[in-house]
């Protein structure tokens, strides 16, 4: 079960976190669980696998702001990295980001 103090120990910035969710915990942690639910990062894989760099940015940048606004730190990281690249549509190898983003995401889930 996900708990502030998990989230704290994951590295999110709760107390931000919590701020944009005007201090309701309860709030947090259930848009945070919501997250663990989404798919849309292996969509973001997918496209990178297909070269699809239009739609990955497009996925990428929307990922971005849900993990930003929730404060998901480790997640944010490795997120904002990758859609400045794809920003400028730069057909690179992205398996090094995406593996990070994966293994948080995976961490983030099993909490």
């Amino acid at each position: 079960m996900i708990t502030i103090e998990k989230l704290r120990e994951f590295g999110a910035d709760v107390d931000d976190g919590l701020s944009r969710c005007l201090n309701k915990a309860d709030l947090y942690i259930y848009l945070v669980c919501k997250l663990t639910e989404d798919k849309t990062l292996y969509l973001l894989e997918q496209q990178l696998i297909r070269k699809d760099l239009d739609g990955a940015f497009e996925t990428a940048h929307a990922l971005k702001g849900v993990y930003a606004n929730l404060s998901l730190t480790p997640l944010t990281g490795p997120v904002t990295d990758m859609t400045e690249l794809l920003r400028n549509r730069e057909d690179t190898d992205y398996t090094e980001l995406m593996d990070r983003l994966k293994t948080e995401f995976v961490r983030l889930c099993e909490l």
